[in-house]
């Protein structure tokens, strides 16, 4: 324990630490819905002497909730910062709850763009799904310390280095990395089991991918998967994925075949090695298909 006044963690919510004062959560591999409250991203935190960094806050206020009550049950150290890694609801949708602990939400300088503009969506396409209750108490929180290159938090004895990237997963992604343990929080960058979804560029995170292999992490947490996970072959499932369907859509472009047939058949040799594959792929392979399409 790392505070005196620890509590006891929920027990339907399990934090696991993976190195010394680095913990994190495994979100179920799986899409929103209301049973699972939308527990389906990884989230994290990393403690240093003068308190705690936390690392994406889960996909509705319940989720928060209870992350908080597992974070006081490891330490009563301040809450400093909410670093978000990019705008999608599984990650954001639990920064209520810590908006009454003092901390400083942090993001990439695109975040509070994204938010504005895809946050109405979000809050009407989940409704249905988590309900009025838990769709009212959401607030979209747009950070008020940017990164825009990389940048340094200290929390005391402890500094972890924040870095955004280009358009890739989304056109906001961060990753942390904690140079003390040498472990890395990627968010969605990199997916481990669940299917990687594009919502940015394919060639924008095919470009970065050795640039993220570079960091010099020993292990990872990715957005969704296991975590701690080694690093950095816990890219090499991601990188083969991302190959093959670039190779599919490139194939059917030069025989001239349409967006449809792409969505139905690129990557289809990958479908055994993936959770919600045909909930991803299709829309995968029509966002690869009309980047590729205008290649020369």
């Amino acid at each position: 324990m790392c505070g005196a006044r620890a509590l006891a963690a929920p027990r339907d919510f399990a934090l696991q630490q993976i190195a010394p004062g680095v913990y994190a959560h495994q979100g179920a591999i799986a899409e929103t819905d209301a049973i699972n409250q939308g527990d389906i991203a990884n989230l994290g935190i990393v403690i240093g002497a003068r308190g705690v960094a936390v690392i994406d806050a889960g996909g509705s206020v319940a989720v928060g909730r209870r992350f908080l009550a597992a974070i006081r049950a490891v330490t009563d150290k301040p809450i400093l910062y909410v670093i978000n890694t990019h705008e999608h609801p599984d990650h954001v949708f639990g920064d209520a709850a810590f908006l009454n602990t003092g901390a400083v939400f942090v993001g990439h300088e695109n975040l509070p763009r994204a938010l504005a503009a895809r946050g109405p969506f979000y809050l009407k396409r989940f409704r249905p799904i988590l309900g009025d209750a838990a769709i009212n108490e959401v607030r979209l929180v747009a950070p008020t310390l940017l990164v825009a290159d990389t940048m340094s938090l200290d929390l005391g004895d402890r500094k972890l280095t924040l870095k955004a990237w280009p358009p890739a997963h989304t056109d906001c992604d961060l990753t942390v990395y904690d140079p003390q343990t040498r472990t890395l929080f990627a968010g969605d960058l990199v997916f481990k089991g669940h299917l990687p979804v594009i919502d940015g560029s394919i060639k924008g995170w095919l470009k970065i991918l050795d640039g993220l292999a570079a960091i010099p992490a020993l292990r990872v947490v990715p957005g969704h998967g296991p975590v701690g996970e080694p690093w950095p072959a816990a890219l090499d499932d991601e990188r083969r994925y991302f190959d093959t369907l670039t190779r599919d859509i490139k194939a059917f472009l030069k025989r001239g075949e349409d967006m449809r047939r792409a969505a139905d058949e690129a990557a289809a040799t990958e479908r055994p090695k993936w959770r919600l594959f045909d909930a991803y792929n299709p829309r995968n392979a029509v966002d690869a298909y009309a980047e590729y399409e205008w290649d020369p």
